[in-house]
């Protein structure tokens, strides 16, 4: 087949589209964490990473640090409803092409994940001030990083994080019960899945205060966690299992100072 023709085939296709352009976003943002990850950890950088008050600058980048984050780590999970959302589209004939519309859709679950970094950085600047955080974003308190890990892991046995997993581990539930029509329905529709993918996950979010903001391995760690727990078949079970984890390694490290 000439390489003319494969390329026109594959224009034909929408959902092929849509797998291609939303994977490449969550790459993309990917390549930047990697990018800004290596700048931080330089040597002459992190030498002078001291704890300064945040300039206005300090805060966008900051913001836009957890906003890419979030893209690059809950746009896989997410996946599977896209292109699902794409397929009905393309079944019921909405407006033609399913790219406007499947656009509108991630952008309203973005929008709840970029609100989800706006307050991240406050927190941010606020452990910062109480020194909770060391100046590469890690917990510099081992209490604090037990409560983290406890409460992460509590939350997973929480009926309301149950019922936010239910929907997005069942994307044909999640479109069946909140189908709206229209740009601003679709967009609502994104709204929607990002506020149950923000009830499922925002305790696991916080473990970033734990590990480290920008540790990658921690990052794609938790990333791997998250879309087992969506999209695995076993994967409620996993996540209780982790939950167990989490329970064990905050107690451990809570009593750590007394064992010192």
């Amino acid at each position: 087949m000439a390489l003319g023709e494969w390329v026109e085939r594959f224009l034909k296709d929408d959902r092929r589209i849509v797998l291609v352009a939303t994977l490449g976003v969550a790459a993309i943002a990917w390549i930047y964490l990697i990018v800004m990850a290596a700048g931080m950890h330089a040597p002459t950088i992190e030498s002078m990473v001291q704890l300064q008050p945040w300039t206005l600058t300090d805060t966008v980048l900051m913001f836009l640090m957890w906003a890419v984050m979030m893209v690059a780590m809950m746009v896989p999970s997410a996946t599977p409803t896209i292109l699902l959302y794409a397929r009905v589209c393309r079944q019921r004939g909405i407006g033609g092409s399913t790219l406007p519309p499947t656009g509108a859709f991630l952008l309203g679950y973005l929008a709840v994940w970029t609100g989800f970094s706006f307050v991240a950085t406050v927190l941010q600047w606020g452990l910062e001030r109480a020194a909770l955080l060391s100046p590469m974003m890690v917990s510099t308190s081992p209490v604090f990083g037990g409560l983290l890990a406890i409460a992460a892991g509590l939350y997973q046995f929480v009926p309301y994080k149950s019922a936010c997993l239910q929907f997005c581990r069942s994307p044909v539930e999640f479109l069946s019960t909140h189908w709206k029509h229209g740009d601003f329905g679709t967009f609502r529709m994104g709204i929607d899945r990002g506020l149950y993918c923000l009830g499922c996950c925002w305790g696991l979010m916080m473990l970033l205060f734990l590990g480290g903001v920008m540790n990658l391995l921690w990052i794609a760690a938790i990333s791997l966690f998250v879309l087992v727990e969506k999209v695995a078949p076993w994967g409620d079970t996993f996540g209780r299992i982790g939950a167990v984890f989490l329970l064990v390694w905050g107690l451990a490290l809570m009593l750590l100072p007394f064992t010192q």
